[in-house]
């Protein structure tokens, strides 16, 4: 007892010791001066930062987790990579598997960059101790899934500043091409005007979203971890894809503004929903045999699983009204997909991007006069104001429509969302560089995720 008590107290010294030495003194954007550590892989995410390789990163990555399908899933996903047949990856996989996977990250110091993707039950508190530890932190979506789980991550960005570390969110839908578009569009008085405040019942910006757990990724059919659908876990509809969502509107509507959510922000409603699945379907997307008793909670009387993985949330940023909305369905109709539908009013446009049938479910944005006439004057203001898009983006041309233009995108902009993921990354390291994140991000993000944990407990009132 005596021998083992010494151990005990000298493997706290040391891990006191360890945790208290920096992780990296700063980056010069150096080659290989960024090593990757993953932390507990459960999303598929994880494996996606790790598509393409960075000159910055350096190949051997720390992978720690418990041991598991999930981690085995991601060891997989870098295994394509590694073996694909065109341009493959060099990514080497150190792995420790164990319980105690957290307290040996912390302790054995391997990296100075974490990645999160997983449970996000958990991810909050990974976070907060890993910036407390001296990790850079670059996380996926969402930071959090409740207040508490808001609170916590207070106090990490908190830690983030004192300990000279960046902690920043994985937001890929910056980089869609009709997002950003619409965005330099918002930006030009002479075809958008100037952005309407609108009304809670007629709102100046609307973005929906309908998602589907059957899906394909990189050519194969997405095997769901099973703790997926629990919403403790993964956290409800109105909590998760609604992160994304909730940025573009602070990112198109206020670009590089420092938002402040205890004065910005106001939401006044909310609601969530089920999505019904089929003891069947939960089979086929998870690969498992059975329900977990984690999941017997949702279990209806007819014996399918209701997930609330749906919601809506109405709210005014800076007094301009918007809403924002998510479905989940259990899968697209036969040759159909994700669809998105964006609409921001401008006193003289309306910027419009839509992903329906009618577009091939590929992402359009259309220009439409705000007053629904289709006037020559207004064409030709268009094409006037339009010429500094092109120098922008170049190919990128109009086309006019009944309802007045679409724009004309060349394939080579649509790289698809798991290329996004590579941008955030190049964009993240170069943050690493400078040292610094933009002004504007920190509290942006804590302005994110103070709307979606406020209209997740106002749904939960109502």
């Amino acid at each position: 007892m005596k021998n083992l008590i010494i151990t005990n107290i000298l493997f706290a010294m040391m891990a006191f010791a360890s945790c208290n030495q920096p992780v990296q003194q700063g980056f010069t954007g150096a080659d290989g001066e960024v090593r990757l550590i993953t932390l507990d892989p459960g999303h598929f995410h994880a494996a996606l930062i790790q598509k393409e390789m960075y000159a910055q990163v350096d190949p051997e990555v720390y992978i720690y987790a418990p041991d598991g399908p999930d981690v085995k899933l991601h060891l997989n996903r870098i295994k394509g990579f590694n073996t694909r047949s065109e341009n493959p990856t060099q990514w080497n996989s150190n792995i420790y598997l164990g319980d105690d996977y957290l307290e040996q990250m912390l302790l054995q110091r391997k990296g100075n960059l974490v990645v999160l993707a997983g449970n996000n039950s958990k991810k909050t508190s990974y976070i907060k101790k890993s910036v407390e530890a001296g990790y850079n932190v670059l996380a996926d979506k969402p930071m959090v899934i409740d207040q508490n789980s808001f609170e916590m991550l207070r106090e990490a960005f908190d830690l983030a500043a004192r300990n000279n570390v960046l902690l920043y969110d994985v937001m890929t839908e910056r980089y869609e091409i009709t997002s950003q578009l619409q965005r330099e569009m918002a930006l030009m008085p002479e075809v958008f005007g100037t952005l309407e405040p609108g009304t809670p019942d007629n709102p100046s910006v609307i973005k929906e979203s309908v998602h589907h757990f059957f899906k394909y990724v990189a050519g194969s059919v997405l095997q769901r971890p099973v703790w997926y659908f629990d919403v403790n876990q993964q956290g409800e509809g109105i909590i998760d894809v609604t992160t994304h969502l909730v940025d573009l509107i602070q990112w198109v509507c206020f670009p590089d503004v420092v938002l402040d959510y205890t004065k910005d922000v106001d939401v006044y409603a909310a609601r969530r929903w089920p999505t019904v699945v089929t003891p069947e379907q939960f089979m086929t997307v998870t690969g498992t045999l059975e329900i977990p008793e984690f999941l017997h909670k949702d279990i209806a009387a007819d014996g399918d699983l209701n997930i609330y993985a749906n919601g809506e949330m109405q709210y005014a940023l800076r007094g301009v009204h918007a809403r924002v909305s998510v479905i989940w369905d259990y899968a697209a109709p036969q040759g159909g997909g994700d669809t998105h539908y964006s609409l921001m009013r401008g006193t003289l446009s309306n910027l419009v991007i839509r992903q329906g049938e009618a577009e091939g479910y590929i992402p359009m944005l259309f220009i439409e006069p705000s007053t629904g006439e289709v006037s020559d004057s207004w064409l030709q203001q268009v094409v006037a104001g339009f010429t500094s898009v092109e120098s922008m983006f170049p190919g990128v041309g109009l086309s006019q429509v009944e309802t007045g233009y679409v724009l004309d995108i060349p394939q080579s902009y649509r790289i698809g969302h798991e290329a996004h993921f590579a941008q955030v990354a190049a964009k993240y390291l170069r943050f690493l560089a400078e040292g610094k994140l933009p002004v504007w991000e920190v509290p942006n993000m804590l302005t994110k995720y103070y709307t979606t944990t406020r209209a997740l407990q106002l749904a939960h009132e109502k």
